[in-house]
């Protein structure tokens, strides 16, 4: 018996050690669940987040620690080299780098792009390159965009034949586009009107949002034509059936983004994996195995097996089906999925394209983390079907080595690492010719900000000397929001929550329950508190000036900056709105006078109406709460 006991007490042992191995994971990947895991508690008080300066203490080395009103952590700052009195720079950033946005019809060659960055298709001569490849991207707009002649753009087009639904947002229902001459403005409350079609972004998430949504969101509004564009956050509703109700309602990190919601910008949607999938007519949708010589009988709705995994409706509508043992829920593999299932029903008409896996130079080497594919088309129906018949496995270089194998890998362009993700061929030390602007070699390089982490990061630069000045603190401070500016809008910490035309009375006491008043247009929806850890926070001007009233805050002095202000700006980070993958820096937070910290300013620059995006535009729309500060960090 005694082996007997042995064994019992090493199982014992051995499943202690996997819940806590277990616990550990669910709590990195899921901060909600990690909040329950830490036994931090749902409400944290009438104090929600904030920064108490009479709970300030001063310690020996002349600096003060900041205690965060219920919460354990604390914050040590150097009265004279902090968050709150950096200068934002060392130089003059030239914010609209990128010039007038070009014409709603203006079209860019993607074949030109992937020649002139890949080279031959036999030989892949360029795709190393990515210098040259992002020279030609900054320095070749003369050569790659076109403006059709008129009767060919698309805003001339009909919007009741357009590929996807909501082109003319009005549901395809208008002969014609608006002119755009009669073109509405954005405001607070509306996108305004579209002088042509209106373009679909589509992104899956799963979990509660995080400051890879917020940088991700924030990117998107702050460089794409907002009238003419749409974003549509897929969440993993089938591990979470409540997704989208969670982060409308009890998210705080996503409840800032509420407004635009409201407005129309962000669409959320629960993404369920599908158990059938429409294919498109007068297609062969069996892959050269023909279909049925004799199909099946009819079932109780009417629908025939006409061939291996393919039925037919009473309307003649084919559609491929899928079983449960077949679908996968795993959240990597669920996301590749995604991307095929969505842009093959919903995605624009001949915009296919993907992007090149790393610096992999064959042709099947596909990565999707940014593609496009024509919606209900042969070869949109064609991928989906083969990743079915791969077993689920949607993953880019199994789908690519399959449409190489089959012939097809020409209809699915490939836009080379450079468009999307420029530091890849340096990070596999197998870049060719010079190394990009800004010289990153890792991928946590872009969170660094300390002087001298990055080894010649400006190795390749080749332009102007920066104008030094930058913006003095104190006058150009970072933006803040408070009650009287966003008429009944309250800054706190984390949660920025719905409460609007209530009475001063009834905000005070929905703030003593933890439950904030958040800008927005409904009239009675309230977000409570998500359990999860209190680990960064947001402070407005009052409380900026209590800090500078009890000596926490006092001029800026740059010999004792851990983080001083440097010459990096937007517009010698990598362009465009998608051209920095985080790579599974999931934990990381930016460092003050970083490159993602330049990002984040000038960000909430623009959204506080003190700047203007990369092509010299100014924020028309609501209030959008800046980046929040971590505490390590201040």
């Amino acid at each position: 018996m005694r082996w007997f006991w042995s064994l019992l007490r090493n199982l014992a042992l051995a499943a202690v050690i996997y819940a806590a191995m277990f616990g550990i994971i669910e709590a990195m990947k899921n901060p909600a669940k990690a909040g329950a895991i830490l036994k931090v508690p749902d409400a944290l008080g009438g104090h929600v987040g904030r920064l108490l300066p009479d709970v300030v203490k001063p310690i020996k080395s002349g600096k003060f620690k900041i205690k965060f009103a219920g919460a354990k952590k604390t914050a040590t700052i150097n009265p004279n080299a902090n968050v709150f009195n950096r200068p934002e720079s060392a130089v003059v950033p030239r914010d609209d780098f990128l010039g007038p946005r070009p014409d709603v019809d203006t079209e860019a060659d993607l074949r030109l792009l992937i020649e002139e960055c890949r080279g031959t298709y036999s030989g892949v001569e360029r795709a190393k390159n990515v210098f040259d490849c992002l020279r030609f991207l900054a320095e070749g707009e003369g050569r790659y965009y076109t403006l059709p002649e008129r009767v060919d753009r698309a805003s001339e087009q009909d919007p009741r034949t357009a590929e996807y639904a909501h082109a003319d947002g009005l549901d395809n229902t208008q002969n014609s586009y608006v002119d755009i001459a009669s073109a509405t403005p954005a405001s607070t409350s509306s996108l305004g009107s579209c002088p042509g079609p209106i373009i679909p972004y589509h992104v899956y998430w799963t979990g509660p949002a995080t400051w890879r949504v917020e940088i991700f969101i924030k990117s998107y509004l702050y460089t794409q034509n907002l009238a003419c564009s749409r974003l549509w956050i897929w969440l993993d509703s089938d591990r979470n059936p409540t997704a989208v109700e969670d982060m409308t309602t009890k998210d705080p990190l996503f409840a800032r983004f509420l407004p635009l919601v409201n407005r129309g910008d962000i669409n959320l949607r629960a993404w369920h994996f599908p158990s059938r999938i429409p294919l498109p007519k007068a297609e062969d949708n069996t892959d050269g195995v023909g279909y049925y010589k004799n199909p099946g009988q009819p079932n109780s709705k009417g629908e025939t097996a006409v061939a291996d995994g393919i039925i037919e409706d009473t309307n003649g509508q084919q559609w491929l089906v899928l079983t449960p043992k077949q679908m996968t829920f795993l959240p990597v593999a669920v996301s590749d999925a995604m991307r095929f299932v969505i842009c093959a029903l919903c995605s624009y008409h001949e915009t296919t394209h993907l992007e090149r896996w790393a610096a992999h130079v064959h042709p099947g080497d596909y990565n999707t983390a940014v593609m496009s594919l024509t919606a209900n088309s042969s070869l949109s129906s064609y991928l989906v079907r083969g990743g079915v018949r791969m077993g689920l496995n949607f993953h880019p270089r199994v789908m690519g080595r399959m449409a190489w194998k089959d012939g097809r890998d020409r209809e699915l362009l490939m836009l080379e690492t450079a468009a999307f993700d420029p530091i890849w061929t340096e990070f596999n030390r197998d870049r060719e010719g010079r190394c990009t602007v800004p010289c990153l070699r890792d991928y946590g390089a872009a969170f660094k900000g300390k002087p001298g982490a990055i080894k010649d990061e400006w190795e390749s630069y080749d332009g102007p000397q920066l104008q030094p000045g930058g913006l003095v603190p104190g006058v150009e401070a970072e933006s803040t929001l408070d009650e009287a500016k966003l008429d009944g809008f309250i800054g706190n910490m984390q949660n920025r929550m719905i409460a609007w035309n209530r009475s001063r009375r009834e905000i005070r006491a929905l703030r003593r329950r933890g439950v904030v008043p958040h800008s927005g247009s409904h009239e009675e929806v309230i977000v409570e508190t998500m359990a999860e850890p209190l680990d960064s926070f947001t402070t407005t001007s009052e409380e900026e000036a209590e800090l500078r009233e009890a000596g926490v805050v006092a001029d800026y002095v740059l010999k004792e900056d851990e983080y001083p202000p440097n010459n990096r700006t937007l517009e010698n980070f990598f362009r465009g709105a998608w051209t920095y993958h985080v790579q599974n820096q999931w934990l990381k937070h930016p460092e003050p006078s970083s490159w993602f910290d330049v990002l984040e300013r000038a960000h909430d620059g623009f959204f506080a109406c003190r700047r203007v995006n990369p092509y010299g535009e100014k924020w028309g729309g609501p209030d959008v709460v800046g980046y929040n500060k971590w505490p390590e960090l201040v």
